[in-house]
């Protein structure tokens, strides 16, 4: 088993690194730099033009006094001039490249999508919101079963001891979503930072989760001493990516790096569980493992809408479910075997 996780490792890495080298980035291309550069002076795209446009000269546009600007829930959706004209002039470029038989290339490390009201990528935000409300469920779900269907101990503890694990772990796992739906919805740094801080966040604890439970670390200094690492090798990681350099290469390998551990100690935790629930969380291990090959091998965004990551979102949805469903199954389960040892 170690064997195989460590060849699907390799094979993941090859396939990061190889995609890393042959990827050609469209913002050097000298015709879309051009078009962007005489956008932004001229403020138009053939006979497309924009007001936000060519109004200073620091390319920020004349907002004018605040009666005549338009309500917030109606400003959101605009652009400035240079968001325009990279938009339009990668989307022209890509026209182009098309007609010539030539296949999609990344934009500022993005790929070229087609905005929907605004939105950068609506699948990508729809499904960010989907598994958001899915995990909500999980967790009222949760909550519900363990404080008014099962028993509690006589000071109104649950038995099931890791019940603050899963609690945390769902408000990591919302937080981490409702960024990935505002990032997705619209690039900005701030978002972007937001949305990778969070999510490295969510797979570093879930690594942690996912050693307490399959090694069944009850005691609350071996928990310590196998969070505390953990957590500050994390806290090390979104530092530098926020204060240092925001490096897609090396966030990705450490990604990758969690999510295969991850998935290895779930699938301890399922071999040594003997609950009747435990093939959901295998079902959960390989979804999870295709998906992360998903994410890694990546490839351009069919019709300008759906992309590998789309796709990886698309699995997450019925995986949530089920991981939730274990989680309860789980819960249920370790109570009873608990109150009848106690018997």
């Amino acid at each position: 088993m170690a064997l195989f996780d460590g060849s699907v490792f390799l094979f993941a890495s090859l396939l990061f690194l190889s995609r890393g080298i042959l990827a050609t980035s469209g913002d050097c291309d000298p015709i879309y730099k051009t078009c962007v550069e005489q956008c932004q002076k001229t403020g138009c795209i053939q006979n497309k033009c924009f007001n936000n446009c060519g109004v200073s000269l620091d390319n920020k546009p004349a907002e004018g006094p605040w009666y005549l600007q338009e309500p917030l829930y109606l400003r959101w959706k605009e652009w400035d001039c240079r968001s325009d004209c990279r938009y339009h002039c990668m989307l022209s470029r890509e026209e182009e490249r098309a007609k010539l038989g030539d296949k999609p290339i990344k934009y500022h490390k993005k790929w070229p999508f087609h905005r929907v009201y605004g939105i950068q990528e609506p699948v990508s935000v729809a499904l960010s919101l989907i598994i958001l409300g899915l995990i909500f469920h999980g967790w009222v779900s949760f909550f519900i079963l363990l404080y008014y269907k099962l028993p509690l101990k006589p000071n109104r503890k649950c038995y099931y001891e890791y019940t603050g694990l899963w609690l945390v772990y769902a408000i990591l796992s919302m937080n981490s979503w409702f960024w990935s739906a505002v990032f997705h919805g619209r690039y900005v740094e701030l978002t972007e930072n937001l949305y990778y801080s969070s999510r490295v966040a969510l797979l570093g604890f879930s690594l942690i989760i996912s050693i307490i439970r399959s090694l069944n670390v009850t005691t609350e200094a071996a928990r310590v001493m196998v969070a505390a690492p953990l957590i500050a090798f994390v806290t090390t990681h979104i530092l530098f990516l926020n204060l240092v350099e925001l490096d897609y290469g090396l966030n990705m390998v450490v990604m990758v790096v969690i999510a295969t551990a991850q998935l290895l100690f779930w699938t301890i935790c399922a071999i040594r569980s003997h609950q009747p629930s435990r093939w959901k969380l295998l079902v959960v291990v390989v979804g999870g493992g295709i998906s992360l090959l998903l994410e890694i091998i990546d490839f351009p965004p069919y019709k300008g809408f759906i992309d590998a990551h789309a796709f990886w979102k698309a699995i997450s949805v019925p995986l949530t479910y089920i991981l939730w469903s274990f989680v309860c199954d789980d819960a249920e389960f370790t109570t009873s075997t608990l109150i009848k040892k106690a018997k």
